[in-house]
Protein backbone atom coordinates (compact mmCIF):
# COMPACT_ATOMS: atom_id res chain seq x y z
CA UNK A 1 0.00 0.00 0.00
CA UNK A 2 1.40 3.66 -0.72
CA UNK A 3 1.35 6.11 1.92
CA UNK A 4 1.72 10.12 0.51
CA UNK A 5 3.83 11.47 3.16
CA UNK A 6 4.59 15.21 3.68
CA UNK A 7 7.63 16.39 5.87
CA UNK A 8 7.62 19.97 8.33
CA UNK A 9 11.44 20.00 8.84
CA UNK A 10 13.99 18.47 7.12
CA UNK A 11 17.18 18.87 8.89
CA UNK A 12 19.40 16.16 10.10
CA UNK A 13 15.83 14.29 11.46
CA UNK A 14 14.46 14.93 8.17
CA UNK A 15 17.55 14.04 6.09
CA UNK A 16 17.73 10.38 7.91
CA UNK A 17 14.09 9.53 7.68
CA UNK A 18 14.30 9.97 3.37
CA UNK A 19 17.66 8.27 3.44
CA UNK A 20 15.77 5.25 5.25
CA UNK A 21 13.08 5.81 2.89
CA UNK A 22 15.14 5.69 -0.62
CA UNK A 23 17.80 2.77 0.64
CA UNK A 24 15.29 0.43 2.64
CA UNK A 25 11.84 0.97 -0.06
CA UNK A 26 12.58 -2.59 -1.52
CA UNK A 27 12.70 -4.10 1.69
CA UNK A 28 9.69 -1.94 2.91
CA UNK A 29 7.60 -3.02 0.13
CA UNK A 30 8.83 -6.62 -0.16
CA UNK A 31 8.57 -7.22 3.61
CA UNK A 32 5.77 -4.78 5.23
CA UNK A 33 3.59 -3.94 1.98
CA UNK A 34 4.57 -0.37 2.89
CA UNK A 35 5.48 1.99 -0.10
CA UNK A 36 6.30 5.80 0.56
CA UNK A 37 5.58 8.83 -2.02
CA UNK A 38 7.01 12.08 -0.50
CA UNK A 39 5.21 14.76 -1.89
CA UNK A 40 5.75 17.37 0.34
CA UNK A 41 8.73 19.44 2.41
CA UNK A 42 8.14 22.68 4.32
CA UNK A 43 11.22 23.81 6.30
CA UNK A 44 11.73 27.10 7.76
CA UNK A 45 15.66 27.41 5.90
CA UNK A 46 15.47 25.21 3.46
CA UNK A 47 12.23 26.44 1.74
CA UNK A 48 9.41 24.76 0.18
CA UNK A 49 9.08 21.91 -2.28
CA UNK A 50 5.25 20.25 -3.57
CA UNK A 51 5.14 17.51 -5.60
CA UNK A 52 2.63 15.74 -6.21
CA UNK A 53 3.88 12.82 -8.24
CA UNK A 54 6.60 12.37 -5.42
CA UNK A 55 10.29 13.63 -5.16
CA UNK A 56 13.06 12.18 -6.11
CA UNK A 57 14.96 11.64 -2.80
CA UNK A 58 18.62 11.00 -4.32
CA UNK A 59 18.62 14.59 -5.77
CA UNK A 60 16.84 16.22 -2.82
CA UNK A 61 19.39 14.88 -0.78
CA UNK A 62 22.10 15.56 -3.06
CA UNK A 63 20.62 19.46 -3.23
CA UNK A 64 20.37 19.68 0.83
CA UNK A 65 23.79 17.85 1.37
CA UNK A 66 25.73 20.69 -0.81
CA UNK A 67 24.16 23.29 0.89
CA UNK A 68 21.39 24.47 -1.41
CA UNK A 69 17.81 25.08 -0.83
CA UNK A 70 14.96 23.55 -1.76
CA UNK A 71 14.35 26.12 -4.83
CA UNK A 72 16.87 24.11 -6.66
CA UNK A 73 15.15 21.19 -7.16
CA UNK A 74 15.90 20.50 -10.95
CA UNK A 75 11.92 18.67 -11.30
CA UNK A 76 9.85 21.19 -9.93
CA UNK A 77 7.39 22.28 -11.76
CA UNK A 78 5.91 25.87 -11.81
CA UNK A 79 4.64 26.94 -8.39
CA UNK A 80 6.03 24.15 -7.19
CA UNK A 81 9.11 25.77 -4.83
CA UNK A 82 8.01 29.02 -3.57
CA UNK A 83 7.74 30.03 0.05
CA UNK A 84 5.21 28.52 1.92
CA UNK A 85 4.55 28.61 5.64
CA UNK A 86 3.92 24.90 6.72
CA UNK A 87 0.10 25.82 8.13
CA UNK A 88 -0.30 26.30 4.07
CA UNK A 89 1.51 23.49 2.92
CA UNK A 90 -0.60 21.54 4.89
CA UNK A 91 -3.85 23.00 2.57
CA UNK A 92 -2.31 22.50 -0.20
CA UNK A 93 -0.54 18.76 -0.10
CA UNK A 94 -2.61 15.88 -0.17
CA UNK A 95 -0.31 14.05 2.23
CA UNK A 96 -1.72 11.49 4.27
CA UNK A 97 1.12 11.44 6.80
CA UNK A 98 2.54 14.34 8.08
CA UNK A 99 6.03 13.56 9.65
CA UNK A 100 6.79 16.40 11.82
CA UNK A 101 10.63 17.48 12.96
CA UNK A 102 11.12 20.62 13.56
CA UNK A 103 12.94 22.55 16.32
CA UNK A 104 11.86 21.72 20.26
CA UNK A 105 10.72 24.72 22.05
CA UNK A 106 10.01 23.15 25.41
CA UNK A 107 8.27 26.71 27.19
CA UNK A 108 5.81 26.81 24.75
CA UNK A 109 5.54 23.99 22.41
CA UNK A 110 5.68 26.23 19.47
CA UNK A 111 5.60 26.33 16.55
CA UNK A 112 5.27 22.63 15.79
CA UNK A 113 1.89 22.41 18.19
CA UNK A 114 0.23 24.61 15.77
CA UNK A 115 1.49 22.84 12.97
CA UNK A 116 0.36 19.16 14.73
CA UNK A 117 -3.01 20.52 15.06
CA UNK A 118 -3.54 21.51 11.78
CA UNK A 119 -2.75 18.39 10.16
CA UNK A 120 -4.87 16.63 12.74
CA UNK A 121 -7.70 18.81 11.97
CA UNK A 122 -7.17 17.62 8.48
CA UNK A 123 -7.41 14.54 9.01
CA UNK A 124 -3.68 13.55 8.54
CA UNK A 125 -2.08 10.96 10.74
CA UNK A 126 0.82 13.20 12.85
CA UNK A 127 4.22 11.10 13.54
CA UNK A 128 6.71 13.61 15.29
CA UNK A 129 10.10 13.60 17.36
CA UNK A 130 9.22 16.68 19.17
CA UNK A 131 9.59 16.84 22.64
CA UNK A 132 7.75 20.21 22.87
CA UNK A 133 4.14 19.24 21.80
CA UNK A 134 4.22 15.59 23.37
CA UNK A 135 5.38 17.33 26.81
CA UNK A 136 3.29 20.18 26.94
CA UNK A 137 0.14 19.29 24.93
CA UNK A 138 0.35 15.24 24.77
CA UNK A 139 -3.09 14.33 25.74
CA UNK A 140 -5.11 17.56 24.21
CA UNK A 141 -2.96 15.92 20.97
CA UNK A 142 -4.01 12.23 21.17
CA UNK A 143 -7.84 13.73 21.39
CA UNK A 144 -7.84 15.62 18.72
CA UNK A 145 -6.39 12.71 16.82
CA UNK A 146 -9.18 10.65 17.91
CA UNK A 147 -11.81 12.83 16.88
CA UNK A 148 -10.24 13.22 13.52
CA UNK A 149 -10.36 9.62 13.28
CA UNK A 150 -6.14 9.89 12.92
CA UNK A 151 -3.15 8.75 14.80
CA UNK A 152 -0.43 11.04 16.15
CA UNK A 153 2.79 9.05 17.52
CA UNK A 154 5.59 10.08 18.78
CA UNK A 155 8.25 7.53 19.16
CA UNK A 156 11.19 9.86 18.43
CA UNK A 157 10.49 11.99 21.23
CA UNK A 158 12.55 9.65 23.98
CA UNK A 159 15.07 7.20 23.53
CA UNK A 160 15.44 8.25 19.58
CA UNK A 161 14.60 5.08 17.74
CA UNK A 162 14.80 2.43 20.53
CA UNK A 163 11.00 1.44 21.00
CA UNK A 164 10.05 2.64 24.21
CA UNK A 165 5.92 3.47 23.58
CA UNK A 166 6.14 0.70 20.58
CA UNK A 167 7.14 -1.88 23.54
CA UNK A 168 4.77 -0.92 25.90
CA UNK A 169 2.21 -0.67 23.14
CA UNK A 170 2.36 -4.19 21.69
CA UNK A 171 5.29 -6.27 23.90
CA UNK A 172 3.56 -5.35 26.84
CA UNK A 173 0.74 -5.02 26.22
CA UNK A 174 -1.88 -6.00 28.76
CA UNK A 175 0.52 -5.14 31.78
CA UNK A 176 0.23 -2.08 33.76
CA UNK A 177 3.14 0.04 34.40
CA UNK A 178 3.46 1.63 37.61
CA UNK A 179 7.24 2.99 37.12
CA UNK A 180 9.73 3.68 34.99
CA UNK A 181 13.09 5.27 35.37
CA UNK A 182 16.05 5.65 32.99
CA UNK A 183 18.89 7.20 31.18
CA UNK A 184 17.32 9.72 29.55
CA UNK A 185 20.27 11.72 28.14
CA UNK A 186 23.30 10.77 26.33
CA UNK A 187 25.51 13.50 27.08
CA UNK A 188 25.35 13.42 30.72
CA UNK A 189 25.88 9.56 30.83
CA UNK A 190 28.89 10.59 28.03
CA UNK A 191 29.96 13.21 30.93
CA UNK A 192 29.75 11.19 34.00
CA UNK A 193 31.16 7.86 32.23
CA UNK A 194 34.39 9.91 31.19
CA UNK A 195 34.45 11.33 34.85
CA UNK A 196 34.48 8.00 36.15
CA UNK A 197 36.83 5.86 33.69
CA UNK A 198 39.31 8.46 33.21
CA UNK A 199 39.43 10.58 36.32
CA UNK A 200 38.30 13.51 34.37
CA UNK A 201 36.56 16.71 35.97
CA UNK A 202 33.40 18.19 34.80
CA UNK A 203 34.56 20.86 32.93
CA UNK A 204 37.46 18.69 30.55
CA UNK A 205 34.51 15.96 30.18
CA UNK A 206 31.74 18.69 28.68
CA UNK A 207 34.30 20.10 26.84
CA UNK A 208 34.87 17.01 25.11
CA UNK A 209 31.32 16.22 24.65
CA UNK A 210 31.27 19.25 22.58
CA UNK A 211 33.90 18.40 20.82
CA UNK A 212 32.56 14.98 19.98
CA UNK A 213 29.35 16.71 19.09
CA UNK A 214 27.30 15.00 22.03
CA UNK A 215 26.54 18.23 23.87
CA UNK A 216 25.44 21.92 22.24
CA UNK A 217 27.45 25.03 22.67
CA UNK A 218 25.38 25.99 25.02
CA UNK A 219 24.90 22.79 27.06
CA UNK A 220 22.35 23.85 29.52
CA UNK A 221 19.46 21.98 28.19
CA UNK A 222 21.49 18.96 28.62
CA UNK A 223 23.51 19.16 31.73
CA UNK A 224 20.84 21.08 34.15
CA UNK A 225 17.95 18.28 33.43
CA UNK A 226 15.82 19.96 31.30
CA UNK A 227 16.01 17.74 28.26
CA UNK A 228 15.99 14.81 30.26
CA UNK A 229 12.66 16.50 32.27
CA UNK A 230 10.86 16.84 29.21
CA UNK A 231 11.01 13.19 28.46
CA UNK A 232 10.13 12.23 31.71
CA UNK A 233 7.03 13.80 31.24
CA UNK A 234 5.92 12.21 28.58
CA UNK A 235 6.57 9.10 29.97
CA UNK A 236 4.47 10.08 33.13
CA UNK A 237 2.03 11.15 30.93
CA UNK A 238 1.64 8.45 28.15
CA UNK A 239 2.89 5.19 30.11
CA UNK A 240 1.45 5.79 33.44
CA UNK A 241 -1.39 8.22 32.36
CA UNK A 242 -0.46 11.15 34.46
CA UNK A 243 -1.25 14.54 33.73
CA UNK A 244 1.80 15.94 35.03
CA UNK A 245 3.21 19.46 33.62
CA UNK A 246 6.97 20.13 33.42
CA UNK A 247 6.31 23.13 36.45
CA UNK A 248 5.47 19.66 38.76
CA UNK A 249 8.74 17.98 38.31
CA UNK A 250 12.00 18.26 40.95
CA UNK A 251 14.65 18.86 38.38
CA UNK A 252 18.55 18.98 39.24
CA UNK A 253 21.59 18.40 36.77
CA UNK A 254 24.94 17.56 36.78
CA UNK A 255 27.31 20.42 36.71
CA UNK A 256 27.77 20.75 40.55
CA UNK A 257 29.29 16.61 40.61
CA UNK A 258 32.71 16.95 41.30
CA UNK A 259 35.61 14.03 40.17
CA UNK A 260 35.46 13.76 44.23
CA UNK A 261 32.25 12.44 44.32
CA UNK A 262 32.52 10.54 41.40
CA UNK A 263 35.27 8.69 43.23
CA UNK A 264 33.79 8.86 46.59
CA UNK A 265 30.88 6.67 44.71
CA UNK A 266 33.13 5.06 43.13
CA UNK A 267 34.82 3.52 46.22
CA UNK A 268 31.45 2.55 47.72
CA UNK A 269 30.69 0.69 44.46
CA UNK A 270 28.00 2.76 43.09
CA UNK A 271 28.26 4.91 39.86
CA UNK A 272 26.73 8.33 39.41
CA UNK A 273 24.00 8.42 36.82
CA UNK A 274 21.75 10.98 35.80
CA UNK A 275 18.14 9.37 36.37
CA UNK A 276 14.64 10.23 35.04
CA UNK A 277 12.20 8.81 37.41
CA UNK A 278 8.33 9.06 37.54
CA UNK A 279 6.04 6.58 39.53
CA UNK A 280 1.96 5.48 39.93
CA UNK A 281 0.85 5.33 43.23
CA UNK A 282 -2.37 5.53 44.74
CA UNK A 283 -3.65 6.53 41.71
CA UNK A 284 -0.98 9.64 41.64
CA UNK A 285 2.16 10.24 39.73
CA UNK A 286 5.07 12.03 40.96
CA UNK A 287 8.22 12.35 38.72
CA UNK A 288 11.62 13.93 39.53
CA UNK A 289 15.11 14.55 37.71
CA UNK A 290 18.37 13.95 39.66
CA UNK A 291 22.27 12.62 40.04
CA UNK A 292 21.84 9.36 41.75
CA UNK A 293 24.24 6.61 42.58
CA UNK A 294 23.35 3.44 41.89
CA UNK A 295 24.79 0.14 42.97
CA UNK A 296 27.00 -1.32 40.27
CA UNK A 297 24.06 -4.31 39.93
CA UNK A 298 21.57 -2.06 39.10
CA UNK A 299 20.84 -3.11 35.13
CA UNK A 300 21.29 1.43 34.11
CA UNK A 301 24.61 1.29 35.92
CA UNK A 302 26.39 -0.45 33.57
CA UNK A 303 24.91 2.02 30.59
CA UNK A 304 28.27 3.91 29.66
CA UNK A 305 28.65 6.74 27.27
CA UNK A 306 26.49 8.47 24.90
CA UNK A 307 23.64 5.51 25.61
CA UNK A 308 20.19 5.60 27.05
CA UNK A 309 18.10 3.10 29.05
CA UNK A 310 15.00 2.77 30.73
CA UNK A 311 13.33 0.42 33.23
CA UNK A 312 10.01 -0.18 33.22
CA UNK A 313 8.25 -1.67 36.35
CA UNK A 314 5.15 -3.96 35.31
CA UNK A 315 2.61 -5.94 37.36
CA UNK A 316 2.86 -9.58 34.63
CA UNK A 317 6.24 -9.19 33.70
CA UNK A 318 8.47 -7.52 36.45
CA UNK A 319 10.96 -4.96 35.41
CA UNK A 320 11.94 -5.01 31.78
CA UNK A 321 15.05 -2.39 31.22
CA UNK A 322 15.52 -1.55 27.17
CA UNK A 323 19.18 0.26 26.14
CA UNK A 324 19.89 1.66 22.90
CA UNK A 325 20.61 5.26 21.01
CA UNK A 326 19.37 8.13 22.08
CA UNK A 327 19.90 10.30 19.20
CA UNK A 328 21.53 10.68 16.08
CA UNK A 329 20.50 11.31 12.26
CA UNK A 330 19.57 7.40 11.39
CA UNK A 331 17.77 6.10 14.44
CA UNK A 332 15.98 8.68 15.34
CA UNK A 333 14.67 8.59 11.39
CA UNK A 334 14.03 5.24 12.55
CA UNK A 335 11.71 6.50 15.09
CA UNK A 336 9.85 8.46 12.27
CA UNK A 337 9.21 5.45 10.59
CA UNK A 338 8.62 3.14 12.75
CA UNK A 339 5.77 5.17 13.50
CA UNK A 340 4.77 5.33 10.23
CA UNK A 341 4.66 1.92 9.72
CA UNK A 342 2.46 1.87 12.64
CA UNK A 343 -0.18 4.06 10.80
CA UNK A 344 0.18 1.98 8.17
CA UNK A 345 -0.45 -1.73 10.20
CA UNK A 346 -2.97 0.50 11.59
Amino acid sequence: MEHKIGLIGCGTVGQGLLQILHEKKDYLRDVHGFEARVVAISDKLKGTLLAPDGIDIPAVLAMLGAGQGLAAYPHAGRGRTEPLDPLDMLERTDAGIIAEMTYTDIKTGEPATGYIKKALRLGKHVVTSNKGPAALHYRELRDLARQNGVQFRIEGTVMSGTPVFHLAEAGLAGNTITEVQGILNGTTNFILSKMETEGMDYGPALALAQKLGYAEADPTADVEGFDALAKVVILSNVLLGGSLKTSDVARQGISAITKADVEAAKAKGLRYKLIGRAKLEGGAVTASVSPRMLPLADPLAGVMGAQNALSLQTDLMGKITIQGAGAGKIETGFAILSDILAVHRG
